[in-house]
């Protein structure tokens, strides 16, 4: 039975330091994203100066079953790889029909979406915006900002992650830095446009 007791069930997001309370955190540097970035000469290049922090995300996963619901606060540094604005590895969710909500707290930013059977899109998110993210559909958070991208992400506690069929082809589409702004692109077109 769940202890109804404020302390386990009443949190508090603090958005300037990216911290969720009574959460359990971890975090991603960038040698943790090979293989997410299009540009892998630029990915090299950018480890080669270091391994910052690209992300972390604070979870709360108290309850579990039927009807239970599961949420944790990501921060996304500013940054890039070569044009690409850092992002996170991305992922299906293991049980395909679950739906999630993305809440933007502070910053400025975006999710690329993606369906297996190719439908793709990108949807701005920044504070006080909402983001559905519909079953079936692959899900990567970009910072297009130049401060912390923090945003909370509510799912069934029965979702789970699948980030295996990411890493196996990626996202078809890059958020890269463009002359007037963030610009999304087919991964293919930039990697050709790389190329010239």
């Amino acid at each position: 039975m769940l202890d109804l007791t404020s302390d386990l069930l009443a949190h508090q997001i603090d958005a300037a330091t990216g911290t969720l309370s009574g959460a359990d955190a971890s975090e991603r540097h960038l040698s943790q994203l090979r293989g997410c970035f299009a540009d892998q000469a630029a990915f090299e290049a950018a480890l080669a100066q270091g391994d910052p922090l690209v992300y972390s995300v604070a979870s709360v996963e108290r309850d579990s079953g039927d009807g239970a619901l599961r949420f944790g606060l990501g921060t996304l540094y500013p940054g890039r790889v070569g044009q690409e604005y850092y992002l996170t590895k991305g992922h299906y969710h293991s049980w395909r029909a679950a739906a999630e909500v993305y809440i933007g707290i502070s910053g400025a930013g975006g999710l690329l979406l993606e369906t297996e059977d190719g439908q793709d899109g990108y949807v701005p998110l920044a504070a006080g915006g909402i983001v559905y993210v519909p079953g079936h559909t692959a899900h990567r958070t970009v910072n297009t900002g130049t401060e912390p991208f923090v945003y909370l992400g509510v799912y069934p506690a029965e979702a789970g992650h699948d980030y295996g069929a990411i890493a196996d082809n990626n996202f078809r589409q890059v958020v890269v830095a463009g002359p007037q702004g963030p610009a999304v692109l087919p991964r293919a077109q930039h990697l050709a446009g790389l190329a010239n």
